[in-house]
């Protein structure tokens, strides 16, 4: 059959077994028989769909052009045909049907807190535990929070704030807020539009997204969607065969990126137990960085799942090979010490991430902002500070103005916000996400106007009280919003509740 033959669906279901699988995605039909074994999440998840439409669980976790870029051209067998009869809802999808419509109106999200409460509603059990879940007993995810509500304000008064200019560089790069979009995975699984709601926004309001190596969306497809001069960052989880990551690094240059992020706290994933539970079995590679990859923990989440082609031999010297391929800034994402600090400054890159990897790599590590201290008073030994050369961002937590606040007036360069925007997109879109900018938009013009700061220059040490910061007991508020999230393991219960 040619690749314009129409299929019906009765023909494809004929093709459901080992020795002849035919699937559809996005109502096209293709014949994989020969790369069952050549998939990267194995050859038992395609077997669930042989025969079947396979785009709602391809979508999520695959670039859209990954299967038709793929497969040679005469595996593409035609276009499906719908039968007359669709497949019936599932209760899941009912219950999201119905979740999604009674929705607060947007007008109603008055933080990023509020997204968050909605997004669990709306999402997937599997969505919400890999979006939400954190290393082990997720103590650093919680500590992320707590540590902000031990740093306390210390307003200067009198000043005439009546302008206030939150805006700031980044990296060179100009932005309407001391923020940026920090990366996080898979945005198809809370949303169909995935990371593109991050980025039209981003482009709506002036600030910088950072694309994710694991990325529901192509790279391709995420720069297109932005605008003329939109500054884009990319992070970048480093593959075991550095000829994928070259050709990947260089090809973000070609499109106009203006920074690279490596991720070098990840050699291996932590346990997410959360995600962990779910006993996901991986649906495909998750990015393009990671093809011909294979050796995945299927039965470990999604998080493992998507995860098998981190190179953990990544090392201090293969900083100067980085530098040699790409004349783009260069950050290290997920340091955690001053002596990590002071190597990275030394090795000539651009800058780091303070970062715990959001409390989901290794748990009862530090925070970002406990870090921030020691690391900005280490690296006040090496030179003058700020150093004009070197940038120092942190996230982890972040979810108020003020808490963005605090960290930039003990040193930060910026900030990255990652699951606040998640869950914007995941509640709401692209809207969510337009709303949840607008919401720290006025929060950083009301905090600084009442600081007595009219511009993030302005801001200085002394504005803020972190003598707390590593004072842990009997100094951590209750935490409500883990306390209505976290998942602990259910256990079996009978369908007659009479047992």
């Amino acid at each position: 059959m040619g690749p314009a033959s129409f299929i019906p669906e009765q023909v494809v279901a004929q093709h459901a077994s080992r020795e002849s699988c035919w699937i559809i995605v996005h109502n096209k039909v293709y014949d994989i028989t020969d790369f069952l074994d050549e998939h990267p999440g194995g050859s038992k998840i395609i077997l669930r769909y042989a025969g079947k439409d396979a785009t709602a669980a391809y979508e999520p976790i695959h670039p859209p052009d990954m299967i038709s870029s793929n497969l040679p051209p005469e595996k593409h067998i035609g276009i499906a045909e719908p039968s007359a009869s669709k497949r019936p809802k599932t209760a899941e999808e009912k219950k999201r049907e119905l979740t999604l419509a009674l929705r607060p109106p947007l007008d109603e999200m008055l933080n990023l807190h509020d997204f968050e409460a909605v997004a669990k509603g709306v999402l997937t059990e599997k969505a919400w535990a890999y979006y939400s879940s954190a290393a082990e007993e997720e103590f650093s995810l919680r500590e992320n929070r707590a540590a902000y509500q031990r740093v306390w304000f210390l307003p200067r008064i009198l000043r005439d704030v009546t302008s206030i200019d939150p805006s700031t560089t980044i990296l060179g790069q100009k932005s309407s807020l001391p923020i940026y979009i920090s990366a996080t995975a898979l945005g198809k699984l809370g949303h169909p539009d995935g990371e593109l709601n991050l980025t039209r926004a981003a482009a709506k309001y002036g600030v910088i997204q950072m694309i994710p190596t694991l990325a529901s969306c192509s790279f391709d497809e995420i720069v297109d969607a932005s605008q003329p001069n939109q500054s884009l960052f990319l992070q970048l989880y480093v593959s075991r065969d550095r000829e994928v990551t070259k050709k990947y690094v260089q090809h973000a240059e070609k499109r106009g990126v203006k920074a690279l992020f490596i991720t070098v706290d990840a050699p291996q994933l932590g346990r997410r137990e959360k995600d962990m539970r779910m006993k996901f079995v991986d649906d495909g590679a998750g990015a393009k960085v990671q093809e011909g990859q294979s050796g995945i923990k299927k039965d470990q989440g999604i998080a493992r799942a998507i995860s098998s082609f981190i190179d953990p031999s990544l090392a201090w010297k293969d900083i100067p090979w980085f530098r040699s391929i790409t004349s783009m800034p260069i950050i290290l994402k997920g340091v955690a010490s001053p002596q990590d600090a002071i190597m990275a400054l030394e090795a000539g890159v651009q800058g780091i991430v303070l970062s715990n990897h959001g409390g989901r790599q290794l748990d009862n590590s530090r925070s970002g902002l406990e870090n921030l201290v020691d690391i900005v008073a280490a690296l006040k030994t090496r030179g003058p500070w700020p150093n004009p050369k070197f940038s120092v961002f942190i996230d982890g937590g972040v979810r108020r103005a003020s808490d963005a606040l605090k960290a930039l007036a003990l040193g930060a360069s910026a900030v990255g916000v990652g699951r606040g925007f998640l869950y914007a997109f995941s509640a709401y879109g692209q809207d969510g996400v337009e709303k949840a900018i607008e919401i720290l938009r006025d929060e950083f013009e009301m905090n600084m106007r009442l600081l007595g700061c009219r511009t993030l220059g302005e801001l200085s040490p002394d504005m803020v009280d972190a003598s707390a910061l590593r004072t842990h007991a009997g100094l951590v508020p209750q935490d409500s919003l883990y306390a209505a999230t976290y998942q602990p393991l259910r256990l079996a219960q009978s369908k007659d509740s009479k047992l």
